[in-house]
Parts: C-alpha cells; structure tokens; sequence
C-alpha cells in the first residue's frame, strides 16, 4: 500500500506560506471547465493576502490566450501564468534557427528569447537548424515526425517544453506533450532536455519571479499545488517547497501514493480552506 502522508503531517504550519503555485489542468479547470470551487478557492486565497501564479506545463497556448481563458471563469491572471513554454526557451540561444513542434506559445516564447522560428509543418526544410522545441500540438502526424527527428539526427538539440505522458479532460486522459516528446526522442535517438516542471529551467523561473532584490527567494513561503506526483511533485521538491497533492485530475480519489506530501485533499477549494485556516 501506497504511503497516504497526509494523515501524517495534516497538523504542519502552514501560517508562513504567502506565494501559491497552482498548476492548471487537472487543479483550475479540465479543458478549460472550471472545477468545481477551484475559482471561489482562488479569490480567498487573494484575499488573505497570499500570491497566486499559475504554472503549468501546457505550452500550447500564448500567454494572452491563458490569461484571457482564465479571466473568461473569472479569475484575473494578468501577468501570473507561467508556461513551460517559457522555460524551454531559456534553454534556446538569441538568434539561433528554431523548428517549433508545438503551439503558438512556444513560438511566442521562443521569438521573446530573441531566436529565429519555423513551424514544423511536415515539409523539410533546405537549412539546417539548431534546436527542436517540442511540445503539445494536435496536428502532429508522421510527417511532422520525420522533419523534427531528421533535423535532431543532423545536429539540433532537442528541447521538451515537458514529459507529461497525458493530460486530463472532462472525457479523461488524452496524450499529453511527453508522447510527441517521447516519439520524436526515439525516431532521432536522442535524449532530450526539458525546460518545464519538474526540471531546474522552470524553477530557475519560479525563483526570479518570486524572489526579489529585498527578499531572496525562500522556499518555505511556498506551496506548490498540483495533481501529478511525476511532474507538480518532483518540482516542489526541486524548488524545496511543500506540495500539496490534489485528487481532481491525473490522480484519481483513492489512488496509492508513495511520495510524502504536505496535503493529500481532492481539491483546491480543500487547499484553500486549509490556507485560510492558517494564522499568518
């Protein structure tokens, strides 16, 4: 049997925290639905005074269109939506040629990083290129296939926005940006690097943007909250933050754990009643 931790740790303090860091699909919304409580969990968090910024590893769309999305189920997220978008693209060069195997986000973040991009449309191109960036798309096809692993195997370093095998819907699990990953890595032979969750490009961006000139960055402010162990999980480890583990999407109610967590709830609004329970 899996370890349910937070039957262990429920009576930690969680009085310090002030920053929340909330992953999206599977914690806010499936699909872009609202999960139930998860917007009115959002607003009481506000309003005991704490941040809250969206990470997450879904890098299909541009900021804009995330912040628009959410503020469209009323939750005001202007300028606090971090994609893994943005963290692969620290791992690009300004002004290197780009072939783009996902969405518009990672050509926004891509370009913002000051290189050069070409949408991967299954047509191969006469010049080289220095680095495949991967991610969610759902055009993806043996065609698209072929070019990005053909422009891997003649020198481009293959970069994944992320690993999520799968992502949740209201319907259930769809592939997720992992299986593009994982189908391109094979077809080049190469293992790639990964900009978002849980990997060390996305924390690097969670730290700047958290911590400032007059107060570092500090862990122990922070909770992560996220449904999945693999990805939300290993990154509070990463980050050295507590995580609190949500049961409204990749991980199901009743599912075994083996990871300790700070909570183990079934969902944000459960988070937040926690949060504001605490004395700050």
């Amino acid at each position: 049997m899996g370890l349910r931790a937070a039957t262990i740790i429920a009576m930690e303090d969680w009085s310090g925290i002030d920053t929340v860091l909330c992953d999206l699909d599977g914690v806010i919304w499936l699909a872009h639905q609202p999960i139930a409580g998860s917007v009115g969990a959002i607003a009481r968090l506000r309003a005991s005074g704490r941040r809250v910024l969206f990470v997450t590893n879904n890098s299909a769309a541009v900021e804009a269109d995330n912040e628009r999305a959410l503020g469209s189920v009323g939750i005001d997220a202007v300028g606090d939506v971090v994609s893994s978008a943005r963290a692969a693209a620290q791992l690009v060069e300004p002004g290197a040629r780009v072939l783009v195997a996902g969405g518009p986000g990672i050509t926004e973040a891509v370009e913002h990083r000051g290189a050069v991009t070409v949408l991967n449309d299954g047509r191969h191109e006469p010049d080289g290129f220095d680095a495949v960036v991967v991610g969610l798309h759902r055009d993806f096809d043996y065609h698209r296939l072929s070019v990005a692993s053909a422009a891997v195997r003649a020198g481009a370093r293959l970069i994944g926005t992320n690993t999520d095998s799968t992502f949740p819907t209201p319907a259930g699990l769809l592939p997720g940006g992992g299986s593009i990953l994982a189908a391109i890595a094979t077809a080049s032979g190469t293992t790639p690097v990964i900009g978002g969750k849980p990997h060390q490009p996305m924390a690097d961006v969670i730290a700047e943007l958290v911590g400032t000139a007059d107060r570092p960055f500090d862990p122990d402010s922070v909770l992560m909250v996220g449904d999945r162990l693999d990805t939300d999980g290993l990154f509070a480890q990463r980050i050295g933050c507590r995580f609190a583990l949500v049961r409204s999407g990749v991980t199901p109610p009743g599912a075994d754990i083996d990871t300790p967590v700070a909570a183990d709830v079934a969902d944000l609004a459960a988070v937040a009643d926690r949060l504001t329970r605490s004395t700050r």
